[in-house]
């Protein structure tokens, strides 16, 4: 471990009780700005599945496809299965999975602010890269700033909005993040539903207005306060302190301010935080890291956000329909997450994750049983079980939006001790854009080879992730960022890895 002579944040004495403070105005203002980040990643990941089931796009970029869905007789789940295409999709998160690596140092030296600001420049050069393009390669390169904006936006975006929010209502306005990337999808699913009828550059004007939520996250950026944990971990104490006023509404913030003092003297003495993260001590937040963002992306919804109209279309939709179903799954999904905001700081995480895990198992069972009995390879659903199967994908939409839609980043952002929380956050980003990448990669080709069993695939990793949350994951509501610690040591599970309080004395003393 590396040198220091304090014990992390919160190990000597719980503060909690002391924080003192309310919600203002100052501080909802800001978490809204900063979660337009999250409108960013919406908008991509709705805006991609629409262009790429649009005919002028295909034509332009990927004629053999056209022909296949047009004029050849095809499986009706082959029908969209090309590597180019799906590299298309898939290039954007594969690129920010490497930039939220090289996020963290920044976000952690320079403060969150500049990783946001960085993130909105960059994913505006993506946008105009794509809506001017003139062959594949120019739209990959644009894919791929985009790609590196998400990067640092979901980098940042999270820490920013746990840092900023009062403890009590943390996770309602961490949601924010959620709320902007239902938000993002539902509009980029309306915008396509209108671009397509324009010929032949719709899908130009879908891809290019991915610059305005791109332009509000930058001025919002530049507009924003930094976080004062943020401030005080890089020795801006006094400023610190009175934005901590000010986002509180009080002058009586010496306990949580004691708190983020500890916290940073600590997180200074880290040299090496990816390598402090692998410690003993952070090895139940590292799970959660790694395991939170991983089963978040293996519940499928990639597959149905990133490739709804092409899903639909492969079901028997036409191109008005699918396009028009993707627009209410969209709705669906930015509606649900407003259950959660409502409920996640009284219920609690884990009710939330539990419940929509159990409700999404059902909903991708009954998809894969209609499918399997209802839908060969050549065969058009009838109207009755089209409307079925877009009414049970709407209420998996429904559960993923409540549950681990917005969980699946609220959980790893608020558990991580400050010396190693941009370390932590990096990993959950590289994680999530990982599974993101091989699901965007691979799902045409799964489901071409798969067919209805896909949907069966996802409903078994529901099933374990939901054990998991409820043998693994500690409730964290209303515990301070500072003293998360003292919710690994009374997990029955998690306590064996944790240090004892003589213990982290003893290791403070002898650095």
């Amino acid at each position: 471990m590396a040198g220091g002579s304090l014990a992390p944040a919160g190990m000597a004495k719980e503060r909690a009780q002391q924080y003192q403070g309310k919600v203002t105005l100052y501080v909802v203002i800001a978490c809204i700005v900063a979660a337009v980040g999250g409108s960013i990643f919406g908008y991509d990941i709705g805006i991609s599945g629409g262009v790429t089931s649009m005919d002028d796009f295909l034509l332009k970029f990927f004629p053999s496809i056209y022909y296949k869905q047009s004029h050849a007789q095809q499986s009706n789940y082959c029908k969209y299965n090309n590597q180019g295409l799906s590299a298309f999709t898939s290039s954007l998160y594969l690129a920010g999975l490497v930039s939220s690596l090289v996020a963290s140092p920044v976000t952690r030296k320079y403060g969150r602010r500049l990783s946001i600001i960085f993130g909105g420049i960059s994913f505006l050069v993506g946008a105009a890269l794509n809506a001017a393009a003139m062959n594949l390669a120019m739209l990959i390169l644009g894919r791929i700033m985009l790609g590196v904006g998400i990067g640092f936006g979901n980098q940042a975006v999270p820490l920013y909005l746990s840092e900023m929010a009062p403890a009590h209502l943390r996770g309602g306005l961490n949601m924010m993040f959620q709320l902007a990337t239902t938000l993002g999808i539902f509009t980029a699913n309306i915008i396509n539903f209108g671009t397509q009828k324009i010929t032949p550059w719709g899908w130009r004007l879908s891809l290019g207005l991915a610059a305005g939520p791109a332009l509000l996250m930058t001025v919002g950026g530049i507009l924003l306060p930094e976080t004062p944990n943020s401030l005080i971990e890089r020795g801006l104490q006094d400023k610190g302190r009175k934005v901590l006023e000010r986002i509180r509404g009080t002058h009586n913030v010496d306990a949580e301010f004691e708190d983020m003092i500890d916290a940073s003297e600590f997180a200074n003495s880290i040299e090496h935080p990816f390598r402090n993260i692998l410690e003993r001590r952070n090895r139940p937040q590292l799970m959660m890291a790694i395991f939170m963002p991983t089963f978040q992306i293996l519940t499928g919804i990639n597959s149905i956000l990133f490739y709804a109209p092409v899903l639909f279309q492969s079901m028997g939709f036409g191109g008005n329909a699918s396009l028009y179903s993707s627009v209410l799954t969209g709705a669906v999904l930015f509606v649900s997450t407003f259950i959660s905001i409502s409920l996640v700081d009284r219920l609690g995480r884990r009710v939330l994750l539990i419940s929509g895990g159990i409700q999404m198992i059902v909903c991708q069972v009954a998809v894969a049983i209609i499918l399997g009995l209802k839908f060969n390879n050549d065969q058009v659903l009838s109207k009755g079980f089209s409307i079925l199967v877009v009414a049970v994908i709407c209420l998996f939409v429904l559960a993923f939006g409540w549950s681990w839609g917005p969980l699946g980043w609220t959980v790893p952002s608020e558990i991580f001790p400050l010396e190693v929380r941009s370390a932590g956050q990096s990993i959950t980003v590289a994680v999530n854009l990982f599974f993101t990448f091989v699901i965007a990669q691979s799902f045409l080709s799964l489901l071409c080879a798969f067919k209805f069993g896909f949907f069966l695939f996802f409903a078994c990793w529901i099933t374990v992730m939901t054990i998991f949350v409820y043998f693994l994951l500690p409730e964290t509501k209303g515990i301070p960022i500072e003293e998360m610690i003292f919710v690994w040591r009374k997990h029955w599970f998690w306590k064996r890895f944790m240090p004892t309080e003589v213990d982290e004395e003893n290791d403070g003393q002898t650095k």
